[in-house]
């Protein structure tokens, strides 16, 4: 199915909220589903398999112990979105050419967003490389290069961020509308619906219409 961005955006970041995740996170969590989906990448559907995987634990078991050396997560697996976020409040690192690491991130596709927006932070290129996958984004854009079972991996695999020194290659732009499958959506949609309120008695007399009395 073929969604707007903003829908996929609004979606997401209430599945997000629905996991368990706060607010603010959740925000994060919706942009670079929609970033990724503008793109022609299954970011909606990483995130809703993140989500589902990471539903309701613990925030602290999936964020870096350390943002010193390679970062790791007290679970042992780190959650890309948290981790994503961590990497754009590290983006001055870049600048120096300091490379940041990741070891055991699940769906490391959710990192590139954070990328993304370190790469406008600093001014410069960014790349992300896991296994053979290999993408540069100015922040905008995006290249792609890697086989698309490893780009889609779901996986925890090492990942490395750093600054794309001397980058030539040509950066594709984004679209406007993304797809997202049917599984996905309704996972992202069942999620977003604990974040309803239930209706109750109260609720329904003051909504609109007639309410519990009949006036026809």
């Amino acid at each position: 199915m073929t969604f707007s961005l903003n829908e996929i955006e609004a979606m997401s970041k209430r599945a997000a909220r629905g996991s368990g995740l706060s607010w603010g996170l959740s925000e994060e969590a919706g942009k670079a589903s929609r970033w990724l989906a503008s793109h022609d990448l299954a970011g909606p559907a990483a995130l809703a398999d993140v989500l589902t995987q990471n539903d309701q634990k613990p925030c602290k078991d999936l964020t870096p112990k350390s943002l010193d050396g390679v970062w790791q997560a007290r679970s042992g697996t780190l959650c890309p979105l948290v981790s994503g976020a961590a990497l754009n409040d590290c983006a001055g690192r870049l600048t120096a050419n300091q490379a940041i690491e990741m070891e055991n991130v699940t769906h490391p596709l959710l990192v590139v967003p954070f990328a993304a927006w370190a790469a406008i932070h600093i001014g410069v290129p960014v790349a992300v490389t896991w296994l053979d996958v290999r993408l540069v984004t100015d922040g905008f854009g995006l290249w792609v290069d890697g086989p698309k079972e490893q780009l889609e991996t779901t996986q925890p695999v090492s990942l490395t961020c750093m600054r794309a020194v001397d980058c030539e290659v040509t950066i594709a732009a984004p679209g406007h509308r993304g797809d997202v499958s049917t599984t996905s959506w309704a996972c992202l949609s069942d999620l977003a619906h604990r974040t309803y309120a239930s209706a109750t008695e109260e609720s329904r007399t003051l909504g609109a219409g007639a309410g519990t009395t009949d006036n026809d």
